[in-house]
């Protein structure tokens, strides 16, 4: 089962992604559609694309 998490800092936001990880991979969806579209990336590649928003 694929637990999925969405940012602490979108309580009451409504345009918000969801992430999961999955394998040694990281999906990401729209939280607002469930059903729809999911992307996957290289957990190394999203941990990168991570980090560089924190710096900002």
């Amino acid at each position: 089962m694929t637990t999925w998490r969405k940012s602490s800092r979108s309580t009451t936001e409504t345009n918000c992604v969801e992430m999961a990880r999955v394998r040694h991979r990281v999906a990401v969806r729209d939280s607002k559609n469930l059903a729809g579209p999911v992307l996957v990336f290289p957990a190394p590649s999203a941990a990168s694309f991570l980090a560089s928003l924190k710096k900002d």
